[in-house]
């Protein structure tokens, strides 16, 4: 028998062997099998599930996926048996306002769930029982989002506009207003007094990273290990203008180091973080994948962005606009060697080697079409076939540059900063390319940063003096010389809006990049729009419904 145990094992082991090494691969197969056009085109209705007198805010699926909870305007929620198309069980909530947020509580049979409200409260309901396990009033303004996680069946945690994220341990009783530490971040404390929370996701694979979205252009992921619960700050809410006026160390970090510098990452996308202060922007939803690489993010007013948690050099913000400019480009210093500093890469041959500059014939086909479409002034039908053609070969300079050229015609939001990033990508794997070295300065000068566009113009300049005076140039040139003579540059004209806590000015200073952009629909109207994974790699956006 022994030797048969041995051959057993070895097959075993060459099996998990093999898994290991063709992972990557599976992992692509998945994708492509897993959502495809077809599929995609096949989706459609399939059936209303008529119950809710108001808007439908949040649904929730159980861990089987046997029932479907949603919570209402209506102050209800309804278990649905979604396959009977019947309600199970209609469970007035006991709140008295707009439900947000309504989750299953893990390994309880389905009996317990949390609900969060507009009226501040927090709500645990036991179905088996008549009242609520307990009543949260610790927020003092709305309740936006609640948090669970599958492996952690004792932990929940919530977002309120009062900017606290709190966590709860179900096992042991909770008192408001005793000395109950359980506010995991104050976002009061380090970036003012109208620091609002709107959304909180915990990461599936390792729960101990827990991400937050909040009322500006900011992400933040924090590792809980690492802080040191807190309790909750007295405060007096102002409804006139519905900012909490508690003077508490609002902007002045927390009182006893409870978040340490460390146990914080924060991501966004670099054009929002070149304007921070001067619009309202708000991150309505946040989701991690499934396995726990990446966090797709909806953000209100503006587009949706997908981030890498675990390669933040990849994702570098182009040029630094908070609080001080170190990203600048030193006289004489070339244009790939600035890259690679903002980069932390070492050298360009790798970029340089890999350049494809004969497109096969099928990608060659596309980018035909792509530039008819862009001579025909159809830029988003341009923009659609670069993607394509830049996902089957994404080593090509020339596809980056005319897709750069296509983003700075369209110019939506966003637009002309992936322009920038695609003009960088060009010159890393072709630091000859004309076009992308000029395109770079006219993106720099659009975002209004005149005095970074001067610099890059005149390193053009110098690096092909053929086109020197060139007509485009000479205006370009003029145009930046007036921006900087008007004290227009954004690295000039930054205006202290709110005082900021010296950790958050540290955690802003290394902020990472966006890993991809999704343009489409754009929420404009309410702070509770999601965005969500469909498989592993298609984005669906979710507006308010009645089901």
């Amino acid at each position: 028998m022994f030797p048969s145990i041995q051959k057993k094992d070895y097959k075993v082991l060459e099996l998990v062997r093999q898994r290991e090494i063709q992972d990557s691969v599976t992992h692509t197969i998945l994708q492509k099998l897993q959502v495809t056009e077809n599929l995609i085109l096949r989706l459609g209705l399939e059936k209303e599930l008529n119950g809710h007198s108001g808007c439908v805010n949040c649904l929730e699926w159980n861990e089987t996926g046997q029932v479907l909870a949603s919570a209402s305007d209506d102050k209800d929620i309804i278990l649905w048996d979604p396959f009977r198309y019947e309600k199970k069980l209609v469970l007035h909530s006991g709140h008295r306002g707009n439900i947000f947020s309504v989750k299953f509580m893990p390994k309880s049979n389905d009996s317990i769930l949390v609900s969060g409200a507009a009226d501040c409260r927090i709500r645990v309901h036991d179905l088996t029982l008549s009242e609520p396990i307990f009543t949260c009033k610790c927020h003092k303004q709305r309740i936006k989002r609640i948090a669970t996680v599958p492996s952690i069946p004792f932990l929940f945690w919530s977002a309120g506009e009062d900017g606290l994220f709190l966590q709860y341990d179900i096992r042991t009783p909770h008192v408001c207003k005793s000395n109950d530490h359980s506010v995991l971040v104050n976002l009061v404390y380090h970036t003012g007094c109208y620091a609002e929370g709107k959304c909180i996701a915990v990461n599936p694979r390792r729960p101990e990273l827990i991400a937050i979205g909040a009322n500006d252009a900011y992400v933040r992921m924090y590792d809980r290990r690492m802080i040191k619960l807190s309790q909750v700050p007295p405060s007096i809410h102002d409804n006139s203008n519905g900012a909490n006026i508690s003077t508490y160390r609002a902007g002045k970090g927390d009182p006893d180091d409870n978040i340490p510098l460390g146990s914080a990452q924060y991501f966004t996308a670099g054009h929002l973080r070149s304007r921070d202060g001067a619009r309202s922007i708000t991150t309505t939803y946040l989701t991690f994948s499934d396995d726990g690489n990446e966090l797709l993010v909806n953000m209100g007013g503006e587009q949706i962005y997908l981030f890498d948690i675990n390669d933040p050099n990849s994702s570098k913000i182009f040029f630094d606009s908070s609080l001080k400019y170190p990203g600048s480009i030193e006289h004489g210093q070339r244009l790939d060697e600035y890259y690679l500093k903002q980069n932390d890469i070492d050298d360009t041959d790798d970029f340089v080697d890999k350049n494809v500059k004969v497109l096969p014939p099928h990608i060659e086909e596309i980018k035909r079409l792509a530039n008819e479409g862009f001579e025909e002034e159809k830029y988003s039908f341009a923009i659609n076939l670069y993607n394509k053609a830049i996902s089957n070969c994404p080593t090509a300079a020339v596809l980056f540059a005319n897709r750069a050229a296509a983003y700075m015609k369209r110019a939506w939001d966003g637009d002309i900063y992936a322009a920038l990033r695609d003009c960088k990508t060009t010159l890393l794997l072709d630091p000859e390319h004309v076009k992308a070295h000029f395109r770079l300065a006219r993106c720099l000068f659009d975002l209004n940063r005149s005095i970074e566009a001067d610099k890059v113009l005149k390193s053009f300049q110098q690096k092909f003096p053929e086109y020197a005076s060139n007509s485009a140039c000479r205006a370009l040139k003029m145009d930046i010389k007036e921006a900087i003579d008007a004290g227009k540059d954004i690295t000039q004209t930054r205006q202290a809006f709110l005082p900021l806590s010296e950790y958050e000015q540290e955690w802003r200073r290394n902020t990472i990049d966006y890993k991809m952009r999704f343009c489409g629909h754009c929420n404009t109207t309410t702070d509770i729009k999601e965005a969500n994974f469909f498989g592993k790699m298609v984005v669906l956006t979710k507006e308010k419904f009645r089901i």
